[in-house]
């Protein structure tokens, strides 16, 4: 009895000395912990210095920046940098985000960060978190806003902006009454003045480009001058449109042909303009349609086949709108967000594939029959960017060639987490420690009981 009681006390003492343990190693601020200086420089567009002065109690040995932007992800990420510093009580950390080597966010981007540094004791503390908006200081930008649309302008006057934020509203009507597409989150549109100064905006754009939208982020820019007004209200339809189309499907799953996403972004300006209706009326007398199949990838880079591509995914989109009604239409994007293939979401909401909705498409609108091809179509891939071209007021077909911009920018140039927070990895090990200890304790206890029977049974008159 006075053995088993011994027994008893030891696995009690073990287990609470193994669960107070890890209680020594502290995960929240350390005592005099402080944080200061904390600020970035933004050297727009090309980087970004996060720097800061931290002071503690004791000896600073490691210091880690975690950053990030707020924007659509699959998953949750948070980049880690590794400034150089010198060990002590008072440390400068400093470390520099260079977006020539990972690509520019676009102009307004919510970019946050925070400092994570331990000390010599093992003590790990988080600075606050803050926030910084990525965007040149050069410019006095002004803001006028209705529901969820705001227009940031700094050329024109007030007028101006309005007007342009009347054509954000008008597209937005249209796109919810045809097509079921509506923002569910502040949509951010910075209008530069021309498209040189939106250029000097980002980085590693084509030349041509004279908008973009950016859905993961909730921003479109646009370089529109007070003489190219008219093609402004119809940019911010077209990329309005890719903004929420973008929302509405954005999984880790699908994808959306690009017939499906610049047809609607077209639809969402309106009619096709004279000479881009003219030339998709010149190739169905002609017999030069192109498949729809081979409209699901990038489109063509020859002006002519780019061109109509852009008049031929509007009429497409048209013909499934008001044929079979916006519910449909919405359907179709939910069944692509959710993993379907495009062959398969279209049976399951209209009930033929590509090829059926070529031939009922090309019936509709007096085209010959699809010809048989031996040829390989392209297939979608899911990194394109819709971007648009400007003009000035000359008489041609303006219609964009789409870009290959990474959709995920944070996933690319900076590391994912890698494993869970340090406080439940800290508890499980305390639990495993534990249950070891346990089943040493009575691994030996029953060792010696047996030993101690043994022993009896040996004795003499056993």
């Amino acid at each position: 009895m006075r053995f088993r009681t011994s027994l008893l006390t030891l696995m009690f003492g073990l287990l609470l000395v193994t669960l107070t343990f890890p209680a020594t190693k502290g995960i929240s601020a350390a005592p005099g912990a402080n944080v200061t200086d904390d600020r970035p420089t933004l050297n727009f567009p090309d980087s970004i210095t996060f720097r800061a002065t931290i002071e503690s109690s004791a000896p600073i040995t490691s210091v880690v920046l975690e950053y990030g932007t707020d924007q659509l992800t699959c998953g949750s990420v948070v980049a880690k940098a590794f400034p150089q510093f010198t060990p002590g009580n008072t440390v400068v950390a400093e470390w520099t985000w260079e977006m020539r080597q990972s690509g520019s966010l676009p102009p307004g981007a919510a970019l946050w960060w925070r400092w994570r540094y331990t000390d010599e004791s093992g003590v790990e503390s988080v600075s606050e978190k803050k926030t910084v908006t990525w965007l040149d200081a050069m410019h006095d930008w002004q803001t006028v806003t209705s529901g969820l649309v705001n227009i940031h302008w700094y050329a024109g006057d007030r007028a101006f902006a309005e007007d342009l934020l009347n054509a954000a509203e008008t597209a937005l009507v249209r796109l919810q009454n045809d097509a079921g597409l509506q923002p569910d989150q502040p949509i951010h549109l910075y209008i530069y003045a021309n498209t040189d100064d939106m250029r000097d905006a980002i980085l590693y754009e084509p030349s041509w480009t004279g908008g973009m939208a950016y859905a993961d982020h909730d921003i479109v820019i646009i370089g529109i001058s007070q003489r190219d007004l008219e093609w402004g209200r119809t940019t911010i339809a077209h990329e309005l449109t890719h903004v929420l189309v973008g929302h509405l499907t954005f999984s880790c799953l699908g994808d959306v042909p690009t017939w499906l996403n610049e047809g609607l972004a077209v639809y969402g300006e309106g009619e096709l303009d004279p000479a881009s209706q003219s030339q998709l009326n010149e190739a169905i007398r002609s017999d030069q349609l192109l498949s729809i199949r081979s409209l699901s990838g990038g489109f063509s880079e020859v002006p002519s086949r780019a061109y109509l591509s852009y008049s031929q995914s509007y009429s497409i989109v048209k013909y499934l709108i008001e044929t079979f009604g916006q519910d449909r239409m919405n359907s179709l994007l939910i069944a692509l967000r959710d993993g379907s293939t495009v062959d398969d979401a279209l049976i399951q909401v209209y009930g033929f594939d590509i090829d059926g909705l070529e031939n009922a498409w090309r019936e509709s609108i007096g085209a010959a029959p699809q010809t048989a091809s031996a040829q390989p179509t392209t297939q979608p891939t899911p990194t394109f960017v819709p971007t648009y071209v400007p003009f000035a007021g000359a008489p041609v077909i303006v219609t964009p060639t789409p870009y290959v911009i990474p959709t995920s920018f944070i996933a690319q140039p900076t590391p994912q987490p890698t494993g869970p927070p340090i406080e439940l990895t800290l508890m499980l090990a305390a639990v495993c420690c534990v249950l070891v200890i346990l089943f040493g304790v009575l691994g030996l206890g029953a060792y010696l009981a047996f030993e101690k029977r043994k022993g009896d049974s040996n004795e003499p008159g056993a």
